[in-house]
């Protein structure tokens, strides 16, 4: 042992605080507990290049010391969820059946890179069978000819069942996904059951207008289905993105061919397995899992939908849409929302709210906070806090309680926040912490800080969708709306003040589809949601979201001696 290096981390494990050790020298890292006299070793996946070194010595001789990054969690062996995977065929006309050629992919547990389950790979042709039964479901099917009170009943009775299965989809997402489990089970799989039921509020309640005209005529509009809609959802929120996309078209009485993710195929089959329990007929929700190239491109370029996505690939899809039939498109795309912290505020409370804003998640969400923007009479303070913060989160296995961040997505999304983490220390913004992979295993990264960030740097420029947080300094209202606006994103932004006409100033000039004042992620089913400018177009979520899948027509009947006009 006096021959290895010792590394060393003040922190807790287990909810109990002690010093945590690891020795460098063997294949496998041990990490050496002292708590009340016991000694007891663990193995561990740790990355010691972020920890202090102390230097040869003796166990006598450790002392509590602290790293310039630092994390109360260890990378043990994975929790495996008690989750039974029984759908992962293709969800056509009301039956799971298998891809046309018979492929499978597989989908992957993000902690570790292992493969969870092999999944259908739906390509041109199963897509065609898809639209085709959401065509016959449309046009001869019961589904648009029911009262809208029935369809109420068949999306309140999903919603109870969704309900009842809160846990086991909650596990299913963490697994497939990376996300907290606490995260999808206290969060999202509540706001899930409440979009549907809030579109459930709206299906009996759409209807025109009679409208008074020049002349004697009766002129209505009446607000008709769509048709087939075609979605892609993407897979950092698959099952509030399902929703999101679900809920308004089948309130609108459309039939549906969705796509989802192929990083996250499971949860949808089940939640489609659940809807076909509460009613649904058959062919009004065909589910297709495959990639982008196939399957949604095919999907996108269809000429027999309407379509409406979710996907980076957004200017790909309105591409392949308009080639293809001039098909409406609603696009939710990327973000690169300023955070604004204004030189009133409670710095505390402050860093908290930009820590949530742009950590949660693991950084993967779209309306993430991502520039930091703060006065200079409180930035220095505000960057040391800060920093403070990132190191004390709890970094994972998602299914262990406390714990804050999983992992990236996949290799992929991984490699690529390490991209822009390597080039923002290659510039001259200043690492605060981390920087660098956590542990060995699966697609962990450390919290990481810049201060000292630049409008010009790609840290500040690019949607990374980590958790890498950029600080910048600004000296006044005027200057940091100009600098907030130059950017071809314009999804959301965040401002921080105790000042009424500061707030309502910064409200009004920032070109966003979406500005929360002294909060963050507020995802209401009533509030919409959508960006300007490169942040897509229409809107998601709201009243305003039924308008996606709606065609108005105008109806006008010539009168014949009318008593009155």
């Amino acid at each position: 042992m006096e021959d290895q290096f010792l590394y060393a981390i003040c922190g807790r494990l287990s909810g109990i605080e002690g010093v945590f050790i690891a020795l460098e020298g063997d294949p496998v890292q041990q990490l050496l507990y002292i708590f009340s006299g016991q000694l007891e070793i663990f193995s561990i996946d740790g990355h010691p290049s972020s920890c202090l070194t102390i230097g040869p010595g003796k166990g006598s001789n450790w002392g509590r010391y602290f790293s310039r990054y630092s994390t109360a969690a260890v990378i043990e062996e994975p929790i495996i969820p008690n989750v039974d995977i029984k759908h992962t065929q293709l969800l056509i006309n009301g039956k799971f059946v298998d891809s046309a050629s018979g492929k499978k992919f597989p989908t992957y547990d993000p902690r570790t890179g292992d493969v969870i389950a092999h999944v259908a790979e739906g390509d041109a042709e199963d897509i065609n069978r898809a639209v085709a039964a959401a065509r016959k479901a449309f046009d001869e099917g019961p589904w648009p000819k029911m009262t809208a009170y029935e369809r109420v009943r068949i999306i309140l009775k999903f919603a109870d069942l969704v309900e009842k299965h809160s846990e086991e989809l909650a596990a299913l997402e963490t697994w497939d996904n990376g996300k907290p489990f606490q995260q999808a089970f206290k969060s999202e799989l509540p706001l899930f059951v409440r979009l549907f039921r809030y579109y459930a509020g709206w299906a009996d309640k759409i209807h025109g207008l009679t409208v008074p005209a020049d002349g004697p005529y009766h002129v209505q509009t009446l607000h008709e289905p769509i048709g087939v809609a075609g979605q892609i959802i993407p897979w950092n929120f698959p099952l509030i993105m399902f929703a999101w996309k679900v809920g308004p078209a089948l309130a609108c009485g459309n039939t549906i061919v969705l796509k989802t993710a192929e990083q996250t195929p499971l949860t949808a089959l089940l939640v489609g397995k659940l809807f076909h329990e509460a009613g649904l007929p058959p062919g009004v929700l065909n589910i297709v899992s495959g990639f982008g190239p196939t399957a949604g491109a095919a999907l996108a370029s269809h000429m027999d939908i309407a379509f409406t996505g979710s996907t980076e690939t957004g200017q790909t899809v309105l591409e392949l849409a308009a080639k293809s039939n001039l098909k409406p498109a609603t696009l939710e795309l990327g973000g690169k929302s300023p955070f604004i912290v204004c030189g009133d505020a409670d710095v505390d409370k402050a860093v908290e709210l930009a820590h949530f804003a742009l950590f949660f998640n693991q950084g993967q969400c779209c309306c993430a906070g991502s520039r930091t923007y703060v006065h200079e009479s409180v930035y220095d303070e505000f960057v040391e806090k800060a920093t403070q913060r990132a190191k004390r989160r709890s970094v994972g296995d998602p299914f262990k309680s406390g714990i804050e961040q999983g992992p990236q997505i996949d290799t992929e999304q991984f490699e690529k926040v390490m991209r822009y983490i390597k080039s923002g220390t290659e510039s001259s913004a200043k690492l605060e912490c981390g920087g660098e992979r956590f542990g060995s295993k699966g697609f962990f990264v450390q919290p990481t800080v810049f201060s000292n960030v630049q409008e010009d740097m790609l840290i500040a420029q690019d949607e990374i969708f980590g958790p890498v947080q950029s600080i910048l300094k600004f000296r006044d209202l005027d200057d940091v709306i100009r600098r907030a606006n130059t950017t071809r994103y314009g999804l959301a932004a965040g401002v921080f003040t105790q000042n009424l006409d500061t707030a309502n100033k910064l409200s009004r000039a920032l070109k966003t589809g979406t500005v929360w004042v002294n909060c963050f992620d507020v995802f209401d089913a009533a509030i919409p949601f959508g960006g300007y400018k490169m942040s897509g177009m229409g809107r998601e979520k709201s009243v305003y979201s039924l308008n996606n899948y709606l065609q108005v027509k105008a109806v006008v009947t010539a009168l014949k001696d009318p008593a009155w006009l």
